[in-house]
């Protein structure tokens, strides 16, 4: 019996979740400063959810115009199939007490006092934040996207994607940092050789069937 694209577009989804999953664990098992766990990681795989993302992605790129690429980022995202969210719970309050001055105070009890931004639009992280913390979320990613290249997921990192899922509640209310690692089984990679306007052109503005299956050969002239 033929086998429906149905199942297919099915099974490819089934294995870019169970993948996510091998990956949050490879991400869960790397190092941490001082081996203490404060790493949060959040699997988001509805496409509800996936939708609300990148629609919270395009709002942001409008408040502050170093964030104009969010709208590239939210195009890539919609072509995504997984997203894990990384966020730091001790960035924020609770720095590594060992007066490294990375975060660009003299002491660590200096970040305890200082004034933290404010929270309002344009304002991507409400710091200073602990940056021997933040390496926690470094760590994290590497073991991911180690493990992903040897199992051979396409993946890429945002910035942009880690903030919006602050600003909807998909990450602990204590977190003070957050990143997303961003996850697609294709056959082409959504992540790799987008057109520069990719925001502003791309497969979900092109409604018309002709330009949609032209769609693969524009992408690959207008690179």
């Amino acid at each position: 019996m033929e086998r429906s694209l149905e199942q297919y577009e099915k099974e490819r989804r089934g294995g870019a979740l169970s993948a996510a999953r091998i990956l949050l664990t490879s991400a869960v098992t790397a190092p941490r400063l001082g081996g203490v766990g404060e790493v949060v990681i959040n699997l988001v795989e509805d496409p509800s959810e996936l939708e609300n993302l990148a629609l919270t992605m395009e709002d942001l790129s409008k408040e502050n115009r170093a964030w104009k690429f969010f709208m590239r980022d939210a195009a890539m995202l919609r072509s995504a199939d997984v997203v894990l969210i990384m966020s730091s719970m001790r960035c924020l309050h609770d720095p590594a007490d060992i007066n490294c001055g990375y975060c660009g105070l003299v002491t660590c009890e200096n970040f305890r006092v200082q004034e933290k931004l404010p929270t309002e639009p344009g304002v991507g992280f409400t710091g200073p934040l602990c940056s021997l913390r933040i390496c926690n979320i470094a760590y994290a990613l590497g073991g991911a996207a180690s493990l992903a290249e040897q199992i051979g997921i396409d993946y890429t990192l945002m910035f942009s994607a880690g903030l919006a899922a602050r600003r909807i509640g998909l990450t602990p209310r204590r977190s003070g940092f957050s990143l997303a690692f961003v996850l697609s089984v294709s056959e082409k990679s959504p992540f790799r050789d987008m057109p520069k306007k990719a925001g502003e052109i791309n497969e979900r503005t092109m409604q018309d069937r002709i330009i949609s299956r032209l769609w693969p050969q524009f992408r690959s002239i207008y690179s």
